[in-house]
């Protein structure tokens, strides 16, 4: 977050892997869309080309995904990504409490695959400008080639927290917290660091070309609705005639000469968030008129918005299902789709009740019998899975037009 606030007169954030909320958070701080890089879903000179394209600021900033290593048997790790794409990679250690140790458990993180990209560390949690040197002086005799960038007060004020994480509706501390996290951090030595990573050459277009499609596409993209991969948006964008972006929480309606509609996952379910649609009645309306005739491909929360309910909460009946809530996610993970094996992500906490109409399963290993997770009635189809669509056409093809 202080990273993204210090360069965001030019910065492009990117995300490790498939999470939705931080891309949601680094475009609301830097005002630029965060982009994932995700080596499961889509293959190596693929994640290469969509970093190329989107490196297009002064600067980019890559956040990884849980611990460095964590993701390398779905090949796309923090270290997986920064390995492939050469970005030098930070680590934040926690100092605090220790100090010889932290040389110990960097030691660690450097042996353990030697090819990794890790250049320097910042060291989180400190008591003091001593303890910190104190850290230093050992790491700096230990490793001759990582550079410590600088150090993190303990205790620093934060921003408050909401069941989805933090919260970024409180933007008036963001500048404040910044600038204390950045205090002790050498920004001119980060710097040098990030001018010696090279953007990869990528010489042809790594994806399965599409026709261009001469219709109107609506993506019902909100609030409520928000999770869209931001090149998933530049792609639709790129293939059909005309895209328009919907809000359903403004009642907005679907324009009657949409051919398509897409709506994205969120929180449709979570109480506050179906306060703010329950009424959007024109909303509704425009949307069960046009599934009686026309295409709608809807994920995770749009599929719950497609049903007849979740629990109490009352949906649009478009789709006769009916799902319930429960304390634990009930998936969470990568996984492969039934039929066309697809690769894509899936972290809900509902399940289906009744399972009408069901067609395809997601697994977590090919060839493993999984649940039924996508629901299809005539045009209208829904899904528990995320994906991305530019190395996925044939999605676009079968289930948007």
């Amino acid at each position: 977050m202080a990273l993204l606030h210090h360069f965001k007169k030019s910065v492009r954030p990117f995300k490790i892997g498939p999470d939705f909320i931080d891309p949601i958070f680094h475009h609301k701080i830097s005002n630029t869309p965060s982009v994932n890089l995700d080596a499961f879903m889509m293959n190596k000179k693929q994640v290469k080309w969509l970093y190329k394209k989107y490196s297009d600021k002064d600067i980019s900033i890559c956040e990884g995904v849980m611990g460095f290593y964590d993701g390398m048997d779905k090949g796309s790790s923090a270290y997986d990504i920064s390995k492939l794409l050469q970005i030098p990679t930070i680590v934040i250690l926690d100092g605090s409490s220790s100090y010889i140790t932290v040389s110990a458990i960097l030691k660690g993180l450097l042996t353990y695959k030697k090819n990794n990209t890790i250049k320097a560390i910042v060291l989180n949690k400190i008591s003091s400008q001593g303890h910190f040197e104190l850290i230093k002086n050992i790491i700096e005799e230990d490793f001759k080639d990582i550079s410590v960038l600088g150090w993190i007060q303990k205790d620093l004020q934060s921003l408050s927290e909401t069941h989805l994480g933090l919260d970024i509706n409180d933007s008036s501390r963001i500048k404040r917290i910044s600038k204390d996290v950045l205090k002790h951090i050498d920004i001119k030595m980060l710097k040098k660091i990030a001018s010696k990573c090279k953007i990869p050459k990528i010489d042809n277009y790594p994806f399965k070309k599409i026709k261009q499609i001469d219709k109107k596409l609506a993506i019902v993209n909100d609030e409520n609705f928000s999770f869209l991969y931001h090149d998933n948006a530049k792609f639709l964008k790129e293939i059909f005639r005309d895209v328009v972006f919907i809000d359903s929480t403004k009642n907005e309606t679907i324009p009657k000469d949409a051919d398509s509609v897409y709506v994205v996952g969120g929180y449709v379910e979570q109480e506050h968030n179906y306060k703010k649609i329950k009424n959007s009645h024109k909303f509704k309306d425009s949307l069960i008129l046009h599934s009686k005739t026309k295409p709608i491909y809807a994920e995770c929360a749009g599929m719950l918005y497609l049903s007849n309910r979740v629990d109490d909460k009352k949906m649009s009946g478009i789709l006769d299902l009916d799902f319930t809530m429960h304390d634990r996610f009930q998936r969470m993970g990568y996984y492969f789709s039934g039929n066309d094996s697809i690769k894509g992500h899936a972290f809900h906490y509902t399940n289906i009740i009744n399972s009408k109409d069901g067609v395809d399963a997601l697994f977590k290993q090919k060839g493993n019998i999984g649940e039924i997770a996508s629901w299809k009635k005539n045009n209208v189809f829904g899904t528990y899975l995320h994906t991305m669509l530019r190395n996925n056409p044939s999605i676009v093809k079968k289930r948007f037009t």
